[in-house]
């Protein structure tokens, strides 16, 4: 196999200067770069011709120099990603001074509804959703989750979580709420910190994955809760004026030591920041995350803010929020104003080559860039092992034991909100009777009882409900649940009439609070869950586990309520039908 580029000193700091005065401009801007790759079939290299309209993985490596790749796309067959991973490397060893690619993942070890923001669990170990995590509150069990998801990453090559994601839950309507550690800024801190230690350890070495927490300066506030990769949703307020309370899972995590962070697409509006998206902004990411929190490690764009694009066949403007009228090479240059290192979701190296060569950007602020990027190569060991065994990888990913604490946490995590005292729906329901059951596979839904297709036949329902969300039209945008947070009338008196016909389990799915009154009103008892295999909810249904959950926002009452609440308070919808902590914990 081809060797990385190697010296004999012995110092980091040595052998990063010793590589990087060896770089040429080129090879420093293809550094910069950190682009989508993704496994195709077989273990093939990605073509041209991909659903990201992405460079080939040949030309990204060999001719652009870019060796930071985000892994899209689940994997199901651990050899050939082993295989793809050490061909990948072998071509990255062979091209110009010899550096190993670092691969990156979004979450992968939950129950996935996007796959823009996080990949399918496959062959990893599958956990819930991080609200979940944040309904048990549990700091070990935090920790222990990300220790075992990294050394699955570790396993399969993965160097880089892009996460924790740490925005604070305030603005119910936002689509991005199921990442989150849900809405109080002291229980998301604490979490956060053993999250990162887990993935990191006591400090970044060999055995780590760098954490990118995100999404800096926190992304809950999003004006009417819709989504910034979206124009409609570029702006973030403070009606409340809460920046700092957003700022402080940033501070917890910089405390813990995270190695990267990640800025928002939001715009501000109505702050003393400069109105454009924050990693345009100088003043957000110099002046306030890296002077004042005292942040020196790798600051990544958000993906694809230089350039338009075409994903999942939808036309994708850049996310320029605020410099929309700015070119491409404008956009680069404030980026790297703005104190940023690396662009996210692009391959554009040719604009910093541009920019050094015409003199608007020196190369020694290049170079300072360069030096984090690399640091961080040397410390994770990837110039040392840049190679996967297959063995290893085999015996690591989907072990029968993380697989074992996974499930485990998806029972426990179900919240119990109103519980029937006695009757059919009494916990634990008994076996012996008729049910009828949505949305339960009918393995696990004939553990319940006798499954009858009509509830006028049956003695009990249980219904397994998601939240509700408005759909949006295009192929990408498609996959965010935004908008409304009530289920249609019709959906809705569909609900209810059966919990009036029968006693009436309800199971929601949420990610991201719902506004379901009348529905938790008529229902027999009201469980929610994030993200729970369907044996994990029958177990929990039949008293076999136990759910202690605990809710980790309010659930708001009104869209009335909802719409008049301020986006970065906490809390700040009237008369919450729930709130936060609220569970029945025997």
């Amino acid at each position: 196999m081809v060797q990385p580029y190697q010296n004999a000193s012995t110092s980091v700091e040595n052998r990063v200067e010793d590589l990087l005065a060896r770089l040429t401009l080129e090879d420093k801007a293809g550094l910069m770069f950190h682009d989508i790759i993704r496994m195709a079939p077989e273990g093939r290299f990605m073509s041209s011709d991909n659903p990201f309209g992405r460079p080939a993985t040949e030309m990204a490596i060999r001719d652009m120099r870019i060796n930071h790749f985000n892994l899209a796309g689940h994997v199901d067959d651990v050899p050939e990603l082993v295989a793809w991973h050490n061909r990948v490397q072998e071509l990255a060893l062979a091209t110009g001074p010899g550096i190993p690619v670092t691969l990156s993942t979004d979450p992968r070890h939950a129950f996935s509804n996007n796959p823009g923001t996080e990949a399918l669990a496959g062959a990893f170990s599958q956990w819930p959703q991080s609200l979940g995590l944040a309904a048990l509150g549990e700091v070990d069990l935090v920790q222990r989750y990300a220790d075992i998801a990294r050394q699955e990453y570790l396993a399969a090559g993965i160097r880089v979580a892009l996460h924790p994601q740490i925005d604070l839950a305030t603005e119910p309507r936002w689509a991005r709420i199921g990442m989150t550690f849900g809405e109080d800024a002291d229980l998301t801190s604490r979490l956060v910190s053993a999250y990162i230690r887990g993935f990191q350890g006591a400090e970044l070495g060999p055995a780590s994955v760098a954490t990118m927490t995100k999404h800096f300066p926190g992304g809950g506030p999003q004006q009417d809760g819709e989504d910034p990769h979206f124009a409609y949703g570029r702006e973030q307020v403070y009606p409340g004026g809460q920046i700092e309370y957003h700022l402080k899972p940033f501070r917890a995590a910089i405390a813990a030591g995270t190695s990267q962070i990640m800025p928002y697409y939001g715009m501000p509006i109505g702050t003393d920041w400069e109105e454009v998206g924050f990693a345009f902004s100088q003043g957000v990411i110099t002046e306030l995350l890296r002077n004042e929190l005292g942040f020196d490690g790798i600051v990544c764009t958000d993906w694809g803010l230089i350039s338009d694009s075409v994903i999942m066949g939808q036309p994708m403007p850049a996310r320029a929020w605020g410099v929309e009228h700015l070119s491409e090479l404008d956009r680069a240059q404030k980026i790297i104003d703005a104190g940023c290192d690396q662009f996210g979701g692009e391959s554009r190296p040719e604009l910093v080559v541009e920019l050094v060569r015409s003199g608007r950007v020196s190369e020694d602020r290049i170079d300072e860039s360069v030096r984090r990027l690399l640091r961080e190569k040397f410390v994770l060991g990837l110039f040392d092992q840049p190679f996967l065994n297959v063995d290893r990888a085999v015996a690591t990913i989907g072990r029968a034991d993380f697989v074992a604490e996974g499930e485990a946490a998806q029972r426990a995590a179900m919240v119990r909100l109103t519980a029937a005292d006695s009757g059919p729906a009494a916990l634990p329901v008994g076996t012996d009777q008729a049910v009828y059951i949505e949305n339960i596979g009918s393995a696990a839904a004939a553990r319940l009882g006798r499954v009858v297709d009509d509830p006028a036949g049956a003695d009990l329902a249980v219904l397994r409900l998601n939240a509700p969300y408005e759909p949006r039209p295009g192929g990408f945008e498609a996959f965010f649940h935004a908008g409304s947070l009530e289920f249609p009338a019709a959906e809705r008196d569909r609900i209810l009439r059966v919990c009036e016909q029968l006693p009436t389990i309800i199971v929601l799915f949420l990610d991201r609070p719902a506004i379901v009154p009348e529905i938790a009103g008529a229902a027999a008892a009201f469980l929610v869950e994030f993200g729970a295999r369907d044996d994990a909810v029958v177990d929990v249904l039949l008293g076999e586990a136990q759910a202690r959950g605990r809710l980790p926002f309010d659930l708001p009452s009104s869209t009335k309520a909802v719409a008049e609440s301020r986006s970065d308070v906490p809390y700040d919808t009237a008369d919450p039908l729930f709130r936060f902590g609220d569970g029945i914990v025997d």
